[in-house]
Formats: structure tokens, sequence, C-alpha cells
């Protein structure tokens, strides 16, 4: 599903994309190849994964079957010898590189002291320094290209403390990619190589929201960054550089009316989940802001909030729902940390006896600790706001076992009528 139109303007260039075996990458792949582009799959996936689909050999068929050509490469982006040797297969094949997508990249949304230095290291050298190296192994090449492009699927660089706080070790190793755009665009310039960044403006359905989630019905399909980095690509490198791009915004530009079919489900268009780094919510609709307002309006018109506040009120509520079939289904522990007007600790046991919910730590150690403010508390525990919204938005931090901690969306969805 494609809504900005091939043009035939990559036709015979030779595209090298980091982490092109799935998601994004390979999306961006299939745009290229549709114009007869050569892709350079650049990733490590040589053999299929237990749970995420996909290798660099498999993309390749896909890439040719389209039209295009195809170079599959075992890389490693933290390895300067499998990169220069990938650069070297496609220079030999492909007589030289015209874009660079910079597309590879390693994700952990956790605070400071839930951040083990083996996963900061995994973010800093795939995100930051496979960026880097990939670009100054790849510049003599591009220097000879007439059309030469460095695309880097990073943020904006946003300066609000916010997105440092909640998981500073992952915004540094992002905003290392968007460093790269902003000193090499005007760096490279002398050389007429283009240098920008892409970002979506949601959530995008890949492997990675799928296990991080759980849910996709709130993301777009990745087509939709596809179509924004083809546009991108097409245009003239002597011009058009040191740009932060947002995909729904390129696309529009592109002569996209309509962003519906990008929707992983239409019903959800107004409900998109906006994704980090960018500070204003478009994509939540003023119905879903209407309807977050009309639950506290009849909270209090109903006397549902008493003197003592909303959450005393809410597990009780919740205790009441509480089944042998859900305690079944959950099997998880959890302990919230309030902050706020009604700071406190609460919990919610669904693993033990007939379950139990109320003030204070669980008797048993919890699986997933869930420290939010009172009021996003409330909203989310009345089906108004998504726990995988709230983490991805920043109100909501978690510590433990993520998965199970996104247990707690269906859960609520059997409490939605009842809190």
């Amino acid at each position: 599903m494609s809504l900005v139109a091939n043009t035939g303007k990559l036709a015979g260039r030779t595209l090298f994309i980091t982490g092109a075996s799935r998601g994004i990458g390979k999306a961006i792949a299939l745009k290229a190849a549709k114009d007869g582009a050569n892709v350079v799959v650049a990733a490590k996936t040589a053999e299929p994964h237990p749970k995420l689909p996909g290798t660099i050999y498999t993309a390749a068929e896909e890439i040719e079957a389209l039209g295009g050509k195809a170079l599959p490469c075992i890389v490693d982006v933290r390895d300067e010898k499998q990169v220069q040797k990938a650069i070297d297969e496609a220079v030999k094949k492909f007589n030289g590189i015209d874009i660079l997508v910079n597309n590879a990249s390693a994700i952990s949304l956790t605070g400071t002291e839930q951040t083990d230095m083996k996963r900061y290291d995994l973010m800093h050298n795939i995100n930051t320094r496979g960026t880097f190296l990939a670009s100054k192994l790849c510049v003599p090449h591009l220097k000879n290209s007439n059309h030469a492009h460095i695309l880097n699927l990073s943020p904006p660089l946003n300066m609000s403390p916010h997105w440092f706080s909640i998981h500073v070790a992952y915004t540094m190793a992002k905003y290392g990619m968007s460093m790269c755009v902003l000193g090499m665009s005007e760096e490279f310039k002398p050389y007429n190589i283009g240098v920008n960044a892409l970002w979506p403006k949601t959530a995008i359905a890949t492997a990675a929201i799928e296990m991080l989630t759980g849910d996709t019905s709130t993301s777009r399909k990745p087509e939709i960054v596809s179509d924004a980095a083809y546009a991108m690509l097409c245009r003239d490198p002597k011009i058009y550089t040191g740009n932060f791009a947002i995909d729904e915004d390129v696309v529009k530009e592109a002569g996209v009316k309509d962003l519906t079919p990008y929707a992983c489900d239409p019903k959800n268009v107004d409900k998109l989940l906006l994704d980090g780094f960018l500070d204003e919510p478009h994509t939540i609709s003023h119905a879903f802001k209407s309807s977050v307002r009309r639950y506290h309006t009849t909270a209090v018109n109903r006397s549902e909030k008493p003197s003592g506040g909303q959450i005393p009120t809410l597990f009780d509520a919740i205790g009441k729902s509480i089944t042998p079939d859900l305690v079944k289904k959950t099997q998880a522990v959890f302990q919230f940390n309030v902050k706020g007007k009604e700071e406190g600790v609460w919990h919610l046991d669904l693993k033990n006896g007939d379950g139990a919910c109320g003030q204070g730590e669980p008797k048993n150690a919890p699986d997933a600790t869930l420290t939010m403010d009172s009021n996003n508390f409330a909203d989310m525990f009345a089906g108004k706001l998504k726990p995988a919204t709230a983490f991805m938005m920043g109100k909501l931090k978690i510590s433990g076992d993520l998965q199970k901690a996104m247990k707690l969306e269906k859960m609520m969805k059997s409490l939605k009528n009842k809190v």
C-alpha cells in the first residue's frame, strides 16, 4: 500500500540501507525497488528469528520481485570491518553508492536506574556510532554521485527536558543520529550531499512496536515512512539538506490528501499513538480529548469522586471486578506508585489465589511497577488513556516486565463500564 506514486527517479541508483531485513528499512527498500533501484540490504539477520519475520535474503527476494536489484550483506553496524566489506561489495557490484539510509536502531525506554550498561552501550553503538560509521565510510563514494543523499531515521532535536527525563539513554542515542544530520548536512554541502532526518508522527506497526506494546491498532503502516523517505530521496540534494522532516508532513506535501489508508485500523484514525519527541499530540483527536473531559464531568456529577479522592473509588470498583478467569488470564502482580494530588502506593494482584487489590505494596513481589500522576492514573483505569499510549508519551514509567504491564490494557477493557 503506497499513496505516493513512483516516478522512476531512483532507477539505477544504489541505496545502502542498514536494518533493511524488516520493518521501515525494508519498506524503504521495496519502495525504491519499484523504480528499479539497486538496494544493499545491510542487516544482521541471516537466519530466521524465532519471533521476528524476515532475513536479508527474504528481503532481497522481495526487492528483486518488484524489479530492483539486491545485494544481501550480513552487517552489524557496530563492526567497522563488516560495514566496510559490505560497502566494498556494493561498489564492486553496482559501481558506486548514491544513497545511504541509516535505519538500524536499538531501543530501551527505561529510566537511568533501570538501564543496564550493556543496553546503554548497545543503543549508543548502533544508533549514534553506527550512523556515524556508515556515513563516514560511504562518503567517499557519495562524493562521486550526482544524486547523493544520507537519510537518518531519527527525531527532531527537541530540547525539552521531558524527553530526556523519561529515557535519557535512548534519547541521547537517537539524538546522536540527529546531531549527525545537523553537522554533516553543513559539512558535506560543498560535495552536494544532502543529509536529512525523517521521523514518524505516530507509532509505526513494526515488529519492535508489536513486541513493545502488544498492539498495533493505534499505529500506522510502515508505508507512510517509506513514501516520505522516497519523496525526500527524489529531491535535489544540492538544495534539500539539513531538514528534520516528519513523515505526515512530507507525504502531504507530496500530494496525499487522505492519510486514512496508512492507519492499521481505520476506526482508530483519530486516536493514533503519537511517537516520541513530538510535543504536540496532533494525532489525538478532539473527540478523544472530549471523552476524557466528559469522564471527569460525569464522575463529579455522579459523586463518584469522594472527598478522599478518585483512586480509592477506582480500586473499590476494581476489587469488585476481579474474577478467577481474570486472574488466570493475567498472571501478574502490579504495583502502582501514584504521584501528584493523590500520592500513594497501590497494588493489584492478578496472579495469586482469587486476586486482590488495595492500598500499599503487594504481599508478593510485583512483576511490574508503574509510576504515574494520579490524574493520568484515573484516566487509564477509566479506559480513557491506554497504557501503551501513556508509556509512549512519557506519562507512564514502567519497571520490571514490560509485556506483563501491557496486559493491563486487556484487563481495563473489561473494567471500562464498571469503573
